[in-house]
């Protein structure tokens, strides 16, 4: 991995940059990143409704469809609120005109824009301990934190697996969702062919580095450092609520 020195900062000197990105006129690639970061947050919602699995997943490319086609993302004002809420709002306008609808075949002009798991999708959605008895915002919220992980946690794969350390992370990684004294330092130092003492560092920085690309997921939807300290603490009342 690269070391802290070469690192690029948090962030670059245009903030809301996934946004921005999003925003501009050659901008599929960006767009569609965050509809893949969105997805299944937009997903849960949608089956919180009401609605079942496969009108939900209609529903949800029909979503991503008028976020292209309509260019909605352009309307994402970075000095009038976080972007997650600026999506949940579109999201709730965007059911509500399509209530009446019913037709599903017609919803996204019958084209995926995003290559969404329809049985990942639903297995999620039931087996997300203790989501049925929350609000569809507090849902979105949870979702959206839980997908600010996986993207960090992917991130973090890749850059270790670029370094040629897969098997290192295959075995570091427990740790990162272990709770406090669980993770079996001499455990690890066996399989890695290592030191206790050289474990317990590499522990140390991958739940670091973990940190700090869950903070850049965060950063490129809002404005400035001061926001990303709000979003990181939402994400921590999002995930223990």
């Amino acid at each position: 991995m690269p070391s802290p020195k070469t690192r690029p900062p948090l962030f670059a000197t245009t903030r809301w940059s996934l946004v921005v990105a999003a925003g501009a006129g050659d901008s599929a690639a960006a767009l569609e990143e965050l509809c893949r970061l969105y997805w299944f947050p937009i997903y849960a919602v949608i089956r919180k409704s009401g609605k079942s699995g496969a009108d939900s997943q209609d529903l949800a490319q029909g979503f991503f469809a008028m976020l292209l086609e309509r260019r909605t993302i352009d309307l994402a004002d970075d000095s009038r609120g976080r972007f997650r809420s600026f999506l949940l709002t579109a999201l709730k306008r965007y059911l509500a005109n399509e209530w009446h609808r019913e037709h599903a075949a017609k919803r996204g002009g019958g084209r995926e824009l995003v290559p969404l798991d329809p049985e990942l999708a639903e297995r999620l959605y039931l087996t997300g301990g203790g989501e049925s008895s929350r609000s569809p915002d507090e849902l979105f919220d949870r979702r959206w934190a839980l997908a600010m992980l996986d993207a960090a946690m992917a991130a973090l794969e890749r850059e270790y697996k670029d370094a040629g350390r897969a098997d290192e992370f295959a075995r570091l990684v427990p740790s990162l969702t272990a709770a406090r004294g669980e993770t079996d330092y001499a455990a690890i130092a066996r399989e890695t062919n290592s030191t206790e003492g050289a474990t317990r560092v590499a522990v140390h920085r991958l739940r670091k580095r973990f940190r700090f690309l869950v903070r850049a997921e965060v950063a490129r939807t809002v404005l400035c450092e001061e926001e990303v300290d709000a979003e990181m603490a939402a994400l921590m009342q999002a995930l223990g609520g």
